[in-house]
């Protein structure tokens, strides 16, 4: 199949008119038109309704641009790795993670990456939706639980517990609780169980709902349920890591805290030689050792 045909149609496709595809392209819309229809016409498939509104895709189409855009992430992995030097870092590394980890862990550490690798771009996307690695939707991957994809490499960097924690503020006007019992005289602030979190926490929640909380603040990511902890408004369910970075922060029933979640730093095995992404997991994983040499304090 003719590839400069291919990547016409994706351009196309991906623009929704000629006309657009043209402006990427730097070719006039009759070239354009005559290369997808020579495409239509050794395929034997129309790949566009065509309207007044532009183009849309045809079932067939859909297939086929689902194929280009395949190809497309393939391509971009092979440039980024013929483009990696072998003593430069350099370029964009799209890293997901959670929006807690990655507003309260990670982006307080990152001035350390940038002054080390100046040239180095981050898009951080942080949500809780796992995006597909091997299909090129981020580079590297920081997820509360072990990656199940195949051909990832993938190395636990942690443990976290959810514990609870309050300021020194409301505890000095409040009390300290000593039994879980007492959180009944406390407004507990926290995700919902039933939003998308580690598992871990959700269940701490449930435990802890069951003694009679009377009032309660729920926000949907443990940034929020920060927020709010630190404004005094209540005992907060958060990530234990949070208690070397913030010396506001007092954890409150020791013992009461979520089993452990693993965090796992995962990238697809086709970047194993990538300087950029070694760069970065090598920065996590001294981080991790100066994080773990603060907590042994």
């Amino acid at each position: 199949m003719d590839w400069d045909k291919l990547r016409i149609f994706h351009a196309v496709a991906d623009a929704g008119s000629l006309t657009h595809a043209g402006d990427v392209l730097h070719l006039s819309q009759s070239a354009i038109s005559r290369q997808i229809r020579g495409l239509e016409e050794s395929l034997s498939a129309t790949l566009f309704h065509r309207h007044a509104r532009g183009l849309i895709l045809t079932e067939q189409g859909e297939l086929l641009f689902d194929a280009t855009k395949a190809m497309i992430r393939r391509l971009d992995a092979a440039t980024a790795r013929i483009r990696d030097s072998e003593e430069e870092v350099f370029g964009e590394l799209r890293v997901t993670t959670t929006t807690g980890f990655g507003t309260l862990w990670l982006a307080p550490r990152l001035p350390k990456l940038f002054a080390k690798y100046p040239e180095l771009n981050i898009d951080l996307m942080l949500e809780e939706r796992v995006l597909d690695l091997p299909m090129r939707e981020a580079d590297i991957a920081i997820r509360m639980k072990e990656p199940s994809q195949a051909d990832l490499i993938r190395r636990r960097l942690m443990g976290v517990h959810m514990c609870l924690f309050a300021s020194q503020q409301y505890l000095a006007e409040r009390g300290t609780p000593q039994r879980p019992e007492d959180l009944s005289a406390h407004r507990l602030i926290c995700q919902n169980p039933r939003t998308f979190q580690v598992g871990a926490g959700a269940a701490l929640v449930r435990e802890l709902l069951t003694n009679d909380i009377s009032s309660m603040l729920m926000v949907n990511n443990y940034f929020g349920v920060l927020q709010a902890v630190l404004q005094n408004l209540g005992v907060g369910v958060l990530p234990d890591y949070l208690s070397r970075d913030f010396d506001q922060l007092v954890q409150v029933l020791p013992d009461v805290q979520s089993v452990e979640v693993p965090v796992f730093l995962a990238y697809p095995s086709e970047l194993r030689h990538a300087k950029r992404v070694s760069a970065f997991r090598d920065f996590m994983q001294e981080e991790i050792i100066l994080y773990r040499k603060e907590i042994q304090k």
